[in-house]
């Protein structure tokens, strides 16, 4: 049985979802949401970043997706979670998501992920997400996302 494509698990999951045919690869890196904002000519703010942290007392994954011009503070999101968190590894986040880093979809993942979403994606009317690959992206409406991940919206960012 042949391997399926991180990419293909996106698109996949954006079908069942209503939001197919969004899935676009680029031709420049998207790894980091400076370069999904210029590869996309969008500001940086509007690219969703997937951040997947652990819980050391549990092991849990945890996925924040937050806007690329803020940073998570680790200790607002240990408040949320109830428990300390640290940034997860390479190994642990594609063993939890199924994506490497810089690839990391909010959707397809290869289990369920306790997921949140920053409160400053709210404030874009169109947002992009990785897809699976640090090539690959789709477009949503905040609303879109939530209604695809199931998450919280909780006020991580640093301030």
């Amino acid at each position: 049985m042949a391997k399926v494509r991180s990419v293909d698990r996106v698109a996949a999951a954006l079908d069942e979802l209503g939001l197919g045919g969004r899935v676009r690869e680029l031709p420049d890196s998207t790894r980091t949401a400076a370069e999904a904002g210029a590869a996309l000519g969008c500001e940086v703010g509007q690219i969703v970043k997937s951040l997947v942290f652990r819980v050391p007392t549990t092991d849990e994954a945890v996925l924040v997706l937050a806007s690329g011009s803020s940073r998570v503070d680790v200790g607002r999101l240990a408040e949320v979670v109830g428990a300390p968190v640290e940034q997860g590894s390479g190994a642990f986040v594609r063993e939890r998501t199924g994506f490497a880093i810089g690839g990391v979809a909010p959707v397809g993942l290869v289990a369920p992920v306790r997921t949140y979403v920053e409160r400053g994606v709210l404030g874009w009317s169109l947002v992009w997400a990785a897809a699976g690959s640090p090539r690959t992206v789709f477009d949503a409406t905040p609303e879109e996302l939530l209604a695809a991940t199931g998450a919280a919206v909780v006020d991580v960012a640093e301030v």
